[in-house]
């Protein structure tokens, strides 16, 4: 087990001392919802810790149990979408070429409330993570406010999200509440650092903030060199620069873009690139427009659109920014790659 993310260690003592039976755990993506909730779930097992009020030991069976992913006092909701991603292998094999669901079925959900009514297997409690819990449907979620309401002694209860307010207000109002906040720059940049990223404080910036997103950038090979050069490349109509960017990374980008280019026309500072990495000259009507383009179309980025060409159109849009190095039609992308 990594060590804990060091901004989280004051919600950890925080959550301890509040001894809540359902506790949502919310704040901005990137921070680290899930590995708070994790690491909670460590202290609340941990068996060297006698009353579950002081962080994991790091050293005890439990300990281990939940390190290795294989406590019996310890169940996890997450849906396909992320069980790779954060080191979780599948339950069950996926037909060829399906997609990995975003959603947490209500059968698991089912499952997991009959699973609280079990026995303690190790004698210290039994704890549910649901991450994220906006991952439920109304169905899933109606399902789970009886367990929310009246759940089991020992049972504790660990629900996530970035948004609260997208649960429903019966599932709100069963939980406290704990937040969780960015960290402070010079301590998000020093751990950055301490990860090997050149240059943290451009993935910092390009992230938003967020540290933890900061090195999914960098490990879908997007590094601070990459970034910085970003604009300039899209600018000459270079589609190469994205060819290996899936469609919600592509898009997300370019609303940065876009939101600087923005700030820097009205006079204020980028927040995303550097602010000599942006090529000036666009004005602020086209890229209200071109925000508005985009913005529509990332509410429609589960559509099965043609990856390429759509990614082809999307940079010809942003090159068509700038008149004089890309002519003055604006490329639109709402019929291509269907």
């Amino acid at each position: 087990m990594s060590a804990p993310l060091p901004w989280l260690e004051g919600p950890l003592q925080q959550a301890l001392r509040q001894r809540a039976h359902a506790l949502l755990i919310h704040g901005p993506a990137g921070v680290g919802q899930y590995e708070f909730g994790f690491e909670l779930a460590r202290a609340l097992l941990c068996e060297m810790a006698g009353d579950g009020t002081h962080r994991p030991c790091g050293r005890c069976t439990a300990c281990h149990l939940m390190d290795t992913h294989g406590h019996p006092d310890f169940r996890l909701l997450l849906p396909e979408a992320l069980r790779e991603p954060l080191g979780w292998a599948e339950e069950e094999p996926r037909k060829k070429d399906a997609k990995p669901s975003k959603w947490i079925r209500i059968e698991e959900v089912r499952q997991a409330i009959d699973w609280t009514h079990q026995s303690v297997s190790r004698g210290v409690a039994k704890v549910l993570l649901i991450h994220p819990a906006t991952a439920m449907q109304e169905a899933s979620a109606n399902a789970l406010l009886k367990t929310l309401e009246e759940p089991s002694p020992q049972v504790r209860l660990l629900l996530t999200a970035t948004d609260p307010e997208l649960l429903l207000p019966t599932i709100r109002s069963r939980c406290q509440r704990l937040g969780l906040a960015l960290p402070p720059r010079g301590q998000a940049l020093e751990w950055l650092k301490e990860r090997g990223l050149a240059q943290p404080q451009v993935l910092l910036d390009a992230a938003g903030g967020r540290p933890l997103e900061a090195v999914a950038l960098a490990g879908e090979g997007i590094d601070a060199a990459a970034w910085t050069a970003l604009p300039q490349r899209l600018r000459q109509g270079d589609a190469t620069a994205v060819a290996s960017w899936n469609l919600p990374r592509l898009l997300e980008t370019l609303l940065k873009l876009c939101h600087d280019l923005m700030a820097q026309a009205a006079g204020g500072a980028p927040r995303y690139f550097p602010a000599d990495a942006l090529p000036p000259g666009a004005t602020l009507a086209e890229l209200a427009n071109w925000s508005r383009e985009l913005t529509q179309l990332s509410r429609h980025d589960e559509h099965p659109w043609n990856a390429s060409l759509l990614a082809e159109s999307l940079v010809a849009q942003a090159a068509a920014l700038w008149p004089a190095r890309a002519g003055s039609g604006r490329a639109r992308v709402t019929t291509l790659g269907r």
